[in-house]
């Protein structure tokens, strides 16, 4: 028998949004909607599966996981790259790692959601309203109003343009974005110091590396205007989470829109979650149910076509 598993399937839902039944009559697919932080669990449960389809970045697959996985044959990431696995470990071991494809309007969507929430107050006004209150803040208009978005690639292009639907001003910083490239995006480029010290909203849209790591810390915070309000639905390490809450607590910024965080599952001691002016939503910028659809669709034709002996959308080592 094959036997796939399907993991951090947190909703339950990889069944209801690809067509499994495409796949071998003996193939046994089991989903597991909890998540394992521990490597002796991880290792433990997956030891009798030749196939894992790993959701994102959410269970790392390091050299040490996979020597522990003698039966594992294909390992499939939910996206086109997965910072999370040793790709060049698996080959070694004759692993095949295979990706999806994406859908990409979710993240920028969610991206909006966070920043209005934020300035409006939405989350704060919805509690007081249903506690029997009335009226408790005030919000801060974005028409007119600053965007500074730290990376200009598809999903910070696709938030900036909304930003400019909004009637707000859209500047643009990221270590190689050239001013030819953001003007294509009808932006602004301007240096990192000015972005961070004239911006009302940050969002960041980044992805995760060395260079990008911290890349948010004490001093930029510091620079960003009293009031200003910082987003981040990349990856939380790009934030210095620290930092991050003193400033909030010193009551510099004018608050706080957060998707990602540097541990996930977010912990349940986490001081984010009793961090003031805050918005916190579980990573859920790609959890749409279009995104799924391309995720567990995509993962089943992987299965399928590793199978026939042909497989799609291979991830090679570095």
């Amino acid at each position: 028998m094959l036997r796939i598993a399907v993991l951090d399937d947190f909703q339950s839902v990889s069944a209801e949004f690809a067509d499994w039944s495409r796949l071998p009559e003996e193939a046994e697919v089991v989903a597991f909607a909890d998540h394992l932080d521990d490597e002796d669990a991880v290792a433990e449960r997956l030891a009798g599966f030749d196939v894992v389809v790993a959701m994102r970045e959410r269970t790392p697959f390091p050299r040490s996981l996979l020597e522990r996985l003698p039966r594992l044959r294909l390992l499939v990431t939910t996206g086109a790259r997965n910072a999370a696995i040793d790709v060049a470990a698996a080959a070694e071991r004759g692993i095949t790692v295979c990706g999806t494809g994406a859908h990409p309007t979710g993240t920028a969507e969610l991206t909006w959601a966070l920043i209005l929430a934020v300035a409006r107050h939405v989350p704060e006004e919805d509690a007081g309203l249903r506690a029997g209150g009335w009226q408790r803040t005030v919000g801060t208009d974005l028409a007119g109003a600053r965007l500074g978005v730290v990376g200009l690639g598809r999903l910070g292009t696709r938030v900036a343009r909304i930003g400019q639907a909004f009637g707000m001003d859209v500047v643009a910083w990221s270590q190689n974005l050239t001013a030819e490239r953001a003007a294509e995006a009808g932006v602004r480029r301007v240096d990192r110091d000015e972005l961070f010290a004239g911006a009302d909203v940050v969002t960041v849209h980044l992805v995760l590396s060395d260079r990008t790591r911290g890349l948010v810390g004490r001093d930029e915070l510091a620079r960003m205007k009293p009031g200003a309000i910082l987003v981040n639905t990349s990856r939380g390490p790009i934030v210095d989470e620290a930092a991050l809450l003193e400033a909030l607590s010193a009551g510099r910024l004018g608050g706080a829109g957060l998707d990602v965080y540097d541990r996930e599952p977010l912990p349940a001691d986490s001081p984010l979650r009793t961090a003031p002016r805050t918005v916190l939503t579980p990573h859920l910028g790609y959890v749409t149910r279009d995104t799924y659809r391309v995720f567990y669709g995509d993962a089943v034709e992987d299965v399928a076509a590793f199978l026939r002996g042909e497989p799609v959308r291979v991830i090679a080592p570095a």
